[in-house]
Parts: C-alpha cells; structure tokens; sequence
C-alpha cells in the first residue's frame, strides 16, 4: 500500500529510516550504486521529502507495526447490537490500527478495495489498516470487540 512519509529517524546502527503515515518504518538509505538517495544526506533533502509515497509491504500483510498500543476497546458486540454504521464500508485515521477480536460465533469482514472476504472467529482476529475501508457483517450468533492502536506518543 501506498504509504506518505510522516518524518525520519535512526535505526541502531544509524541508518536513516523513514516514519509512514501507518507507522511502519522503512529504511532510506543512499547506498550507490544501488540505491541513490543523496536527498537522505541532507535535512533539507529529507525535508523535500516529507510526504512522499513509498509502498508499505508491511500493510499489505497486515501487520501491526512494532511498538504501537492499545488504548481503546469496544463493548463487546452481539448479532443484534451490532452498530449498523460497521456494515458500511468506513476506516480508521492515519496511524489508527485495529483487531477484530471475535469471543463467539463468526464474522464476515471484507475490504472490497484489496478483494478480501475473510470469516473471523475465535481462532482467526481481524487485522484493520489505517485509512482502508472495510465492512463487517454478523454470520449468525456472534460476539466480538474492537481494540485500537497507535504509536506511543514518540515526543516525551
């Protein structure tokens, strides 16, 4: 997925790394002649880049990024209080991740966009991508909830 760049930071041996608007982390490096990226040298140079797309294959497995937090969480859902908002298609914000957790029955959970259709259960969560739109559905009797994620505040 499509992914802009937020800001930039270090990894442990002082490569640069570029933050993603979903907060996966993705190396920059200028490594000639396989990678040219000199605008990494500079701040200036990063700075012109604030906002350029790079591809996130980390979001297209859906895979939470390392480090985020959970810091919210539905009631659990029934077959019939179950929010008619969540079988339109919606989203959730930039750097905004979330799990479907099912405790009984089933759930369709569909993103039409990237052609998944998936049938949750206790065994099988949802994984929700920021800023995807996406759809549940009851498949009977069910009971399940939603928590959400985002990075810890990294200014402290």
């Amino acid at each position: 997925m499509e992914r802009p760049i937020i800001r930039y930071g270090h990894d442990d041996i002082g490569d640069w790394v570029a933050t993603l608007s979903c907060g996966h982390l993705q190396h920059v490096r200028h490594n000639p002649p396989f990678i040219n990226r000199s605008w990494v040298t500079t701040e200036k140079g990063r700075r012109s880049k604030i906002g350029k797309i790079l591809n996130c294959v980390r979001c297209d497995r859906f895979e939470l990024p390392d480090g985020f937090v959970t810091y919210k969480k539905t009631p659990i859902f029934t077959e019939e209080s179950f929010p008619a908002g969540l079988k339109n298609d919606h989203s959730t914000q930039a750097g905004i991740w979330a799990k479907i957790i099912v405790t009984k029955g089933k759930l369709r959970y569909c993103v039409d966009t990237l052609e998944i259709d998936l049938e949750l259960s206790l065994e099988k969560p949802g994984i929700i991508v920021p800023e995807v739109l996406h759809s549940v559905e009851p498949l009977g009797t069910v009971n399940f909830f939603i928590e959400f994620y985002r990075e810890p505040d990294h200014l402290t």
